[in-house]
């Protein structure tokens, strides 16, 4: 027997005609799950069929008796039953039920059964939900006239997971919300559309590349959209292999002049790139070369040692640590070196200079959350602590919107 999700509401044909169409309906007619929805109305002890009344202690709206959805819900466990299965697992849908979410579904789909009870108007008895409910869901912040589009949402995306209702179980797994990531964008024919083309590697046929570019395309999807996701993925998904030192590519110490002339112009163009999204463009052309020196040479006084990262002879990056403190900063790759893993090497290998320190530290703007999540996937977490607040309010300050420099620590 393929799962049962029965539906308890006021409205069973509507729910009936949406559990009866499409994948879910096909599946259902070929034996791989059951649906089954009943009528409240049909077990109420009044001659009107009237299923609410007025709530105790006033207010607007009326709420469903505890009695008819108790007897529904007894001639369910009953059939259930009768066909061999363990008592259903029962679902509220009310407004204050717990949000729902993918990891939700995939928990239900692991029941052999399970009861959707919809809520309507003002809402439940709560006597019925504390005698009969296992858990209360609700799908999102906002409200519905009733439980009954709440309850085919959570039907459909947890009987999708069950055993040939798809074609592929990769079907689902590449999608959304499955791996805690937004799904990739998708592109059919033709390969140009009113002057838009699919993007080139979709049509190399070669899918390690494809499969790349979509990973890719999830990861910044996520970050720029729904960045709570990103954040939970980032602290779930370490890095566990980082990319490797290739032929031609090293570390040096930064020992003269001209090579902390090196650092002044990559710093220059990663601090413009950085705080681009939050000066004015009058003080991002202040960020040049000549700009940052000073600064540069005064920190290497104070006991900072800069390193830089060579490519065959040319550098394209730098990074910064201070062995008093244990502090690493100044971490900035050039544009046309981005995308290569340069950053978390140079991360990782700054780190591994300070063994005296199992917890150096670091600060980073918090608008920059790509450079965040890579530091999140590589071990470092977010202290709580703000080192600097820039309030454009504030006179002297650089930043034209307000920012935070905040502080990261590694954890491993």
């Amino acid at each position: 027997m393929g799962m049962r999700v029965d539906i308890v509401t006021l409205f069973p044909e509507m729910c009936q005609q949406v559990l009866d169409a499409s994948i879910i309906g096909r599946a259902a007619r070929r034996g791989y799950i059951e649906t089954h929805c009943h009528q409240i109305r049909d077990y109420t002890l009044n001659k009107q069929k009237q299923t609410d009344d007025y709530p105790y202690g006033g207010g607007c709206g009326m709420v469903l008796y505890a009695q008819p959805i108790a007897d529904c819900l007894r001639a369910v466990q009953k059939e259930v039953a009768e066909q061999g299965r363990p008592a259903p697992h029962i679902v509220f849908l009310t407004a204050g039920g717990q949000r729902y979410t993918e990891e939700h579904a995939r928990r239900l789909a692991q029941y052999d059964n399970l009861t959707l009870v919809c809520g309507h108007y003002e809402g439940i008895d709560q006597r019925v939900i504390d005698a009969f409910g296992d858990e209360e869901i609700s799908i999102g912040d906002y409200v519905l006239t009733g439980g009954e589009l709440a309850s085919l949402v959570v039907a459909d995306s947890v009987l999708r997971l069950q055993p040939g209702v798809l074609a592929e179980e990769k079907g689902y797994q590449d999608e959304s919300y499955w791996d805690g990531l937004l799904e990739y964008p998708q592109f059919t024919r033709p390969e140009v559309w009113e002057g838009r083309a699919v993007p080139p590697v979709l049509l190399t046929g070669d899918h390690k590349k494809i499969d790349e570019w979509r990973g890719a395309q999830s990861r910044e999807r996520t970050r720029e959209r729904r960045p709570d996701l990103y954040d939970a993925w980032c602290e779930s998904h370490p890095l566990t292999e980082l990319p490797k030192w290739k032929r031609g590519e090293n570390m040096r110490l930064v020992k003269n002049d001209e090579q902390l002339k090196l650092c002044a112009a990559l710093m220059a163009e990663g601090r413009r790139t950085v705080c681009a999204p939050v000066c004015d463009e009058e003080y991002l052309e202040k960020m040049t070369p000549d700009f940052w020196l000073p600064d540069l040479t005064d920190e290497k006084k104070n006991g900072w040692a800069f390193y830089l990262h060579y490519t065959k002879d040319a550098a394209d990056g730098m990074v910064g640590i201070r062995h008093k403190t244990g502090e690493i900063g100044h971490l900035f790759v050039t544009e046309a070196a981005r995308g290569k893993g340069y950053g978390a090497k140079m991360l990782d290998f700054a780190r591994k200079k300070l063994p005296e320190h199992d917890h150096p530290t670091m600060g980073v703007i918090n608008t920059n959350t790509r450079a965040i999540a890579l530091y999140k996937r590589m071990g470092w977490r977010l202290t709580g602590t703000v080192l600097h607040r820039y309030d454009p309010a504030e006179e002297g300050t650089f930043a034209a919107v307000y920012c935070e420099e905040l502080e990261m620590q590694y954890r491993g």
